[in-house]
């Protein structure tokens, strides 16, 4: 077993080449048709205009699951859909797709029955909380829709426990529970995708920070966002699977439009030892007296609480408002009565753009989150195909995915070689079968010098590539970071050389979990920035300029409390950069 690597190259390499695929966006779902045309053989170049995974894919509200709430819309292929490449992912992924335990508080035994009646019919109806019929006639039928694959334990409804009678709001009288999956990681598995698509295609590639400029014929031309120079390849399809950005990248490569809408939602995560602890590892459902679904669940050490759905018009104008942070906190204080929320509890936000099908729904919550794919034809100015991805959403990216690379086969005169259903991604192969099969894994991380700590976080981070990925480290010295020791130097500047990092943010925000943890701060981000630099060749003005962008980003885009801003040359904080510059060998 090697260890983990993204082959990584920037778009000068690419003047001249040819590529039976170029597909524009690398989030999920564009990942996703990278690695399943990979599989068949197909040469494929993905390039996004950001860093892989940078947009909706990396601000999903971590849940891996079918979409219960959806059943409401009559959406059952959907929902079994969703169910089942929930399983999948469950068993693909494991080292990343854990089960979620979920509780839903019910007050009433007849609620919502008719506005569940009317919205199934397509119907308008006013907000109120569902009760126990209407939620257990749901958690029946999404049992049954989610049998395929299935490999957690079905539905129940009980009295309120006595552990949850003070969590709860006192009208509660029973809860349901059913399980869901969640995700650590997922800018982390968008990456994996792309190394096992780059192991099974050799021929393919995948380049960030590269935005497509046009196409005439069959040449696209592509600029590198960071030294602004124009590349020209060749391809004989093109896949746009840009999400939220459909439309505006559809135009620019000559096809037809409108084919989306964008509705942002805002996360929030808390520094809550209570909630945390009170919620026992489970995530509750339930509903906010505006009708909104909200979750909210422990998210590592941490807890993690979504979401706003709101109409946007520009996605890349999008950020956490002031406003949806206390819309949050109030939801919270209405379902949890007995403790307390402050805005200083909240270490992270974050938002993402929802590329949804155009629809003329009253409400965002109403509008379908299926998927489709659309083909533009070659026209007068463009010879080559263009393959639309359409909608979808997070769980469902490797049906997705399916679909739009049979559409490219189609074009391409190929035939499907292997399906993706039951293959491992990334750590998830050869991934431990029970208890003590983790524990001769993680005996031999401790014997490559890792504690036992050290061995755990490396084993949830990297699945079965921990260990090849441990032996590397090791050798180079695996030394933790003094202001955020959950991670190394050396394994930071791993991050930085294999996976195709190009700025600060890459790596804080993306490569690793320190962001969303709320573990920057303005000591950990000067260290960071100085490994980064040593690993990149960054020179003393790039290191300045990448740590004000990247502090810059977590407070205005994240919530993050830093004080950092654009030092001069000669200012202590420069010096303290240089000081704590480490040296990775």
């Amino acid at each position: 077993m090697s260890a983990w690597q993204l082959p990584f190259t920037r778009p000068a390499s690419l003047a001249g080449r040819h590529f039976s695929t170029v597909i524009v966006g690398a989030g999920i779902n564009g990942v996703g048709v990278f690695r399943d045309l990979s599989l068949q053989r197909v040469d494929c170049l993905i390039v996004d205009k950001g860093d892989f995974g940078a947009g909706a894919s990396s601000a999903p509200s971590r849940m891996i699951h079918g979409g219960l709430r959806y059943l409401e819309n009559g959406s059952f292929s959907l929902v079994a859909e969703a169910t089942r490449e929930r399983n999948l992912l469950l068993r693909n992924a494991p080292h990343l797709v854990k089960p979620l335990k979920t509780v839903v508080p019910l007050a009433s035994l007849f609620g919502g029955m008719l506005g569940s009646a009317l919205r199934f019919l397509g119907r308008p109806a006013s907000p109120r909380t569902r009760g126990l019929l209407a939620v257990a006639l749901g958690l029946r039928l999404y049992d049954l829709l989610g049998r395929r694959q299935r490999v957690m334990p079905g539905h129940r409804i009980d009295r309120v426990p006595p552990r949850d009678r003070q969590l709860f709001r006192a009208t509660i009288r029973w809860t349901a529970t059913f399980f869901d999956a969640w995700i650590s990681h997922p800018e982390w598995l968008i990456l994996e995708l792309i190394a096992d698509a780059c192991r099974d295609q050799p021929r393919s590639t995948a380049v960030n920070h590269c935005r497509v400029m046009g196409c005439a014929g069959n040449i696209l031309t592509l600029r590198d966002e960071i030294t602004g120079e124009l590349v020209r390849v060749t391809a004989d399809t093109v896949v746009n699977a840009s999400g939220a950005w459909l439309d505006r990248s559809t135009a620019v490569l000559g096809g037809s439009g409108p084919r989306v809408m964008g509705t942002k939602g805002s996360h929030l995560v808390l520094d809550h030892p209570a909630l945390r602890d009170a919620l026992d590892g489970r995530m509750a459902y339930f509903e906010a007296m505006d009708g909104r679904v909200c979750i909210v669940y422990p998210f590592l050490d941490r807890v993690l609480v979504g979401s706003t759905d709101i109409p946007v018009e520009d996605p890349d104008q999008i950020a956490t408002e002031p406003e949806e942070v206390d819309y949050l906190l109030e939801v919270l204080r209405e379902v949890f009565p007995n403790l307390a929320f402050d805005p200083a509890d909240v270490v992270y936000t974050y938002v993402g753009v929802r590329p949804l099908a155009r629809s003329d729904a009253d409400k965002p919550g109403q509008i379908s989150r299926d998927h489709s794919v659309a083909v533009d034809p070659p026209n007068a100015t463009r010879d080559i195909p263009i393959v639309c991805l359409v909608g979808g959403k997070w769980t469902t990216f490797r049906a997705l995915a399916e679909e739009a690379t049979d559409a490219v086969l189609r074009h391409l005169g190929r035939a499907r070689t292997a399906s993706t259903d039951m293959l491992p991604i990334g750590g998830g192969a050869e991934f431990p079968a029970d208890a003590a099969a983790t524990e001769r894994l993680l005996e031999r991380l401790m014997a490559t010098g890792a504690s036992r700590r050290r061995a755990q976080a490396l084993f949830a981070r990297y699945g079965a590539k921990a260990l090849p990925l441990a032996q590397r480290l090791a050798a180079s010295g695996d030394v933790p970071l003094r202001h955020a020791p959950d991670y190394s130097v050396a394994e930071l500047g791993y991050l930085c050389l294999e996976t195709g990092v190009i700025h600060l943010s890459d790596l804080v925000v993306r490569r690793t979990l320190l962001a969303i943890r709320g573990q920057v701060t303005d000591a950990a981000l000067a260290e960071i920035a100085g490994i980064a630099a040593e690993a990149l060749g960054w020179d003393a003005q790039r290191q300045r300029e990448e740590l004000h962008a990247c502090a810059t980003a977590l407070r205005e885009r994240h919530g993050v409390r830093l004080q950092t801003a654009a030092p001069a040359a000669d200012s202590p904080l420069d010096a303290s950069l240089m000081a704590s510059k480490p040296v990775l060998t």
